[in-house]
């Protein structure tokens, strides 16, 4: 469980005043009911997920975590540049006191980066870190799994198989997935949460939620 309190965050914006992204926010993320998380860009989403597994810190509020909670899926931040994919791996696998071994098989397989996993990871393109970066989230097993439009990652072979250890981490775990794609969100979730003007809005169903989303997407932007 993954519960929000009064949950407020703001920015400093260059003119010197300052975006609020999210409002006197509370919400609990329950075990075994993968949410979506649907919003415009710069609604504040990926901060959120940030703020869920504390990458970073409210301005108000507090958050109780009594599960453990990966960091955003494929976010480059988890990875040390100087070090190679085999370091880094054994890296976090030591921090998250899981088997080597077993981690090391999978990243080798999923990531089919082959000898590169030797190299720095500095010299990778950055389709191949984020390939390293998703497979480092997944190896390692969580209560929750923040996922932050990982399906973007890589070609689509790799975007299926995205899609396919999702399903198989479901059945074991819980998912909070920030996504635009609404064929993603319905075929991994069972509920969606509306991130709209700093409030996270709750509806009744699945579809109400999309519904919302996709009302807000068509809707023209008025300039003041």
């Amino acid at each position: 469980m993954i519960e929000l309190k009064n949950i407020t965050k703001s920015y400093q914006l260059h003119n010197h005043t300052r975006r609020v992204v999210l409002d006197d926010i509370s919400y609990i993320f329950q075990n075994g009911i993968n949410t979506g998380i649907l919003g415009l860009n710069g609604s504040g989403k990926s901060t959120l997920l940030k703020i869920l597994c504390g990458a970073a810190f409210p301005d108000k509020g507090s958050v109780i975590r009594k599960s453990s909670i990966s960091w955003p899926v494929a976010f480059g931040g988890c990875i040390v540049g100087s070090m190679t994919g085999y370091q880094n791996l054994r890296f976090i696998s030591r921090i998250y006191k899981s088997d080597f071994k077993k981690d090391k098989t999978f990243v080798e397989e999923f990531t089919e980066l082959g000898d590169y996993l030797n190299e720095p990871v500095k010299s990778y393109s950055s389709g191949m870190k984020s390939k390293l970066a998703f497979a480092l989230s997944m190896a390692i097993g969580f209560d929750f799994y923040l996922v932050d439009e990982a399906f973007s990652v890589g070609d689509s072979t790799f975007r299926q198989k995205s899609v396919e250890i999702f399903k198989q981490k479901a059945k074991e775990a819980t998912l909070i997935i920030v996504s635009h794609s609404i064929s993603n969100i319905k075929e991994l979730c069972s509920k969606a949460l509306v991130l709209e003007k700093s409030k996270l809005i709750e509806h009744s169903s699945l579809n109400d939620s999309i519904a919302h989303y996709q009302k807000l997407s068509t809707t023209p932007i008025t300039l003041r």
